[in-house]
């Protein structure tokens, strides 16, 4: 229990900047649709999916084969690795800049070069930064990780705000009109929703700073033989995640194509993605915590291969990651008649709130499956993941093509979720031929479903008076607790407290 302990203490420290940070950031949302309609927010919702998938080229498993071989000769493989980033980042950004005119035109943007531009810078400082974060992972320096990552998510909500809420709403009279004419020499209408992108980079050059020492701290030199051994290592894994991601941004990118027209009535195809991207969002809470377990968990799980009981210790983790997953899906449904009002301004964006609880679901599914799939990963057997994520991917992109002309963006939501489930459940039958782990199934699977049974039927019902539906929902999942308490009692009750209640 102390080893759990500790990965415990981990995992929450990064999820002091992962929580806070994507809490902060989630704020954004309520900014975003504030200021912009659909069909602006619409095309960052697509540009931004395409950055999702490059993150993964640029860095190609770098980051897992760091942690993998750096027990051999940490130096040694970090120049390696920075070296390799440093010089393909560059040129894949190179490329990106200079042709960003018939790229962007090719998706079907022109005159947005300049958000191109900036998305190539922004992805290039990711890149090169990420394998100074995994060292800071490796070291246990959580407090100068944590430290970067929420003085780079508190500017970007600031350059949010100054650009967006000060610059822009100044310029249009809304208030302060004495700064009118000084706004309107310093915001640009036409760049739009670009200024989102541009508060982005901005925010992201702030890394070069916080971490000059890991980033400049390694010797500029290249071993063919030895990367070699990398790129075998880590090329499954780049592939896995690359499919793992198109498998997550798919949807978005396959909406505005395969939407008939009129399906949703006076919606064209590009409001209904800024509709649904920006529902999507709302789902971002199961996310916060499968980042915050990886960034712990990975490290742990691979230096602790050897340990005996480093199977009970997985499969115990994963049962309580589950169960902290479930109140998150929980939580967020069950308070989605204000969720939606608070951060979703404007009615348009609110038609899909529909979307959430499947959403919230698959990150769910797709969260344990991030944590089983730590056995293919101990036992060099990668290629297994491969397998794995394209058979993913097939799902989603089949259910994608057949399911949004029939329910729209509802399609997305019913395609990912059942991408997610097949994957875990691969995952987990090819994992106990390979590597055995006695996970709690009939658990996570009588909290899942009960979880289900609770949404469904409160959902069912809806309730337009916010003063009568809070209560009622608090109390809904204050109940769901004490029975998940009294399940678990042996585990988060003193033993001198089971015996006085008669719960041993």
């Amino acid at each position: 229990m102390s080893v759990l302990k500790k990965l415990a203490g981990e995992t929450a420290s990064y999820g002091i900047s992962t929580i806070l940070g994507r809490s902060l950031n989630f704020l954004l949302v309520f900014i975003h649709t504030a200021a912009f309609l659909p069909e602006d927010l619409g095309i960052n919702v697509k540009l931004y999916s395409y950055v999702a998938v490059a993150n993964i080229l640029y860095t190609y498993g770098m980051e897992t084969a760091f942690f993998r071989f750096a027990a051999e000769d940490k130096t040694r493989y970090y120049n390696l690795i920075q070296t390799a980033l440093l010089v393909t980042s560059t040129i894949f950004s190179g490329v990106l800049i200079l042709f960003s005119s018939s790229i962007i035109s090719s998706l079907g943007y022109p005159h947005r070069e300049l958000d191109l531009i900036c998305l190539a810078v922004l992805i290039w400082i990711d890149s090169i930064t990420a394998i100074p974060f995994a060292r800071l992972r490796l070291e246990k320096a959580t407090k100068k990780f944590v430290t970067a990552k929420i003085i780079n998510i508190l500017l970007n909500v600031g350059l949010n705000i100054f650009f967006l809420l000060g610059l822009k709403k100044i310029s249009e009279g809304d208030y302060l009109t004495f700064l009118q004419p000084l706004a309107q020499m310093l915001y640009i209408p036409s760049i739009g929703a670009g200024y989102i992108i541009i508060a982005n980079l901005l925010a992201n050059m702030s890394y070069i700073w916080l971490l000059r020492k890991e980033i400049f701290d390694y010797k500029f030199e290249f071993e063919w033989p030895l990367f070699k051994e990398l790129l075998v290592y880590a090329y499954p894994i780049m592939i896995m995640g690359l499919a793992g991601m198109v498998n997550q941004v798919f949807d978005r990118i396959l909406l505005e194509q395969f939407l008939p027209e009129n399906f949703y009535p006076g919606r064209t195809s590009r409001q209904a993605l800024g509709i649904y991207g920006n529902a999507y969002k709302l789902s971002i809470f199961m996310a916060l915590s499968t980042q915050a377990f990886r960034y712990a968990a990975e490290p742990f799980f691979l230096s602790k291969n050897k340990d005996k009981n480093s199977t009970e210790t997985l499969a115990e983790a994963t049962k309580w990651f589950t169960i902290v997953c479930i109140f998150i899906w929980l939580g967020v449904c069950l308070n989605l008649d204000w969720l939606k009002k608070l951060f979703l301004r404007k009615a348009i964006y609110q038609e899909g709130v529909s979307v959430v609880p499947l959403l919230l679901l698959a990150n769910l599914f797709l969260g344990v499956y991030y944590n089983i799939s730590v056995w293919f990963k101990l036992n060099n057997k990668t290629y297994f993941g491969t397998i794995i994520t394209f058979i993913g991917l097939a799902v989603t992109v089949i259910l994608n093509i057949v399911l949004i002309p029939k329910l729209g963006y509802m399609g997305c939501a019913w395609a990912f979720l059942i991408s997610c489930f097949t994957m875990t459940l691969l995952c987990y039958y090819w994992g106990q031929k390979y590597y055995p782990v006695p996970y709690r199934i009939k658990s996570a699977v009588g909290y899942i479903v009960s979880a289900g049974a609770l949404i469904y039927f409160t959902l069912s019902i809806p309730i337009a008076n916010l003063w009568i539906s809070i209560p009622y929902h608090a109390l809904l999942l204050i109940l769901y607790t004490i029975g998940v308490i009294v399940v678990e009692r042996k585990t988060v009750l003193p033993e001198r407290w089971q015996k006085r209640f008669n719960l041993s």
